[in-house]
């Protein structure tokens, strides 16, 4: 891949790599944290946690984008990667729940300040638009590697040092994304949209805050973005939540078979991801992110069937389908971000970019909820429901995108 020929987003990128292997230190050691300050209360723990996670994300990342739009991009970078190493290496030290609570808290909120600006600035680095899809698709890759990858080093690790070593092993991970970030020359952004409009910075705090989604909603390219947030997350959400329900009650197999099943989603979305830059050089955005939408809800739809055949081939087909959802959800997600450089000047990418990390995340939050809820009451009305509500966003998604070039609307 070209893209990572240009040294600076190769810094960029080697900072986002090892900053996510932090963080997937982090999830281990948090599930190991909460048993020993809760004991058999460390699910509820657990949960909180996560909800805590999908809220800062949701309510911190366009609050952040606004307030800091004024400030050097790697000062905003390096301190985000500061705050969230220093988050890390006190939480072994904590003794109540709501320490935990607090200092997940602020590591997230720094998280949603870090990576919407890194998402902004990507475009800057590679004006190019062929090596820019590299590099979304290089960010989804280093996203799967995480979730697959980190709980296998912490298993690794926990062979060496005490389980709450693993937060020093995050917070080694930010601090090495602050140095990589620092050696970085950045150029701040530029003031103004260059249509004779004030830029996002000219905007009153109010406005700014809220800049980012009226973009979404007012352009019309970004429109079924809104939608297609909505299908991930549906479909996303039933695999990641039930997924050790299904190896384990439903099949009646062992933990071996929930990293297998877990692995497939994974390994769906990582080869979707490499892919990705060559089929869009031939195919449009808009049919390569609706037909990722379309395989989302099909996967979803057949997973009542693939339910009721008997193990060991009702697990593989569960695991087929699981690697058919990786697959959809790369190809609806990671074009993303050429959309938004697309149909937006410079200017207005901060307060896009953050409006989607939030509003995204907020689709995340309420099919997470979907998902165990209505999965405690029965995994095939739970694949139902989250397979209409897939079927409903994509149609939508389809409704809105404009088959002709995109217009910009004033925001």
């Amino acid at each position: 891949m070209t893209a990572l020929a240009h040294p600076t987003f190769r810094r960029l990128f080697t900072a986002q790599v090892v900053s996510l292997v932090g963080t997937g230190l982090a999830t281990v050691a948090l599930g190991l944290l909460a048993y020993d300050v809760a004991g058999d209360r460390a699910g509820q723990v657990l949960g909180t946690v996560f909800a805590i996670k999908m809220v800062a994300y949701v309510v911190v990342a366009p609050l952040a984008a606004a307030l800091v739009v004024r400030l050097p991009r790697r000062a905003v970078l390096v301190t985000a990667d500061v705050v969230r190493a220093a988050a890390a290496l006190f939480l072994p030290f904590v003794d109540a729940t709501w320490q935990v609570y607090v200092l997940v808290l602020v590591l997230q909120a720094a998280s949603a300040t870090h990576t919407p600006t890194w998402q902004a600035l990507v475009p800057d680095v590679l004006p190019d638009e062929r090596e820019y899809t590299q590099a979304l698709s290089l960010a989804r890759l280093a996203d799967d590697l995480e979730m697959v990858l980190s709980p296998v080093l912490a298993a690794a690790l926990l062979l060496l040092i005490p389980s709450h070593a693993l937060f020093v092993g995050t917070a080694v991970g930010f601090a090495a994304s602050a140095v990589l970030v620092a050696t970085v020359a950045i150029g701040r952004p530029r003031a103004s949209t260059g249509r004779g409009d004030p830029g996002f910075a000219e905007l009153p705090l109010g406005a700014r805050v809220r800049h980012g989604a009226v973009l979404l909603v007012r352009t019309p390219a970004l429109r079924p973005v809104l939608a297609l947030n909505l299908a991930v997350a549906a479909a996303g959400a039933f695999v990641l939540v039930q997924t050790v329900v299904i190896a384990r009650s439903t099949f009646g197999q062992g933990d071996t078979a929930v990293a297998l099943l877990l692995a497939a989603n994974g390994a769906g979305s990582m080869v979707a991801a490499l892919l990705v830059p060559r089929v869009l050089a031939r195919l449009p955005d808009r049919t390569v992110m609706l037909g990722g939408a379309a395989a989302l809800t099909a996967a979803t739809a057949l997973v009542p069937l693939a339910l009721r055949v008997p193990s060991p081939a009702g697990l593989v087909l569960v695991g087929a389908i699981w690697l058919v959802v990786g697959a959809g959800w790369a190809c609806a997600e990671v074009p993303v971000g050429r959309l938004v450089v697309r149909d937006l000047p410079e200017a207005d990418r901060p307060a896009a970019f953050a409006a989607q990390f939030s509003l995204s995340h907020a689709c995340w939050l309420v099919t997470y909820l979907v998902a165990g809820w209505l999965g405690a009451g029965g995994l095939t009305g739970a694949a139902v429901v989250l397979a209409v509500v897939c079927a409903g966003a994509t149609v939508a998604a389809t409704a809105l995108w404009p088959r002709r070039a995109s217009v910009v609307v004033d925001a």
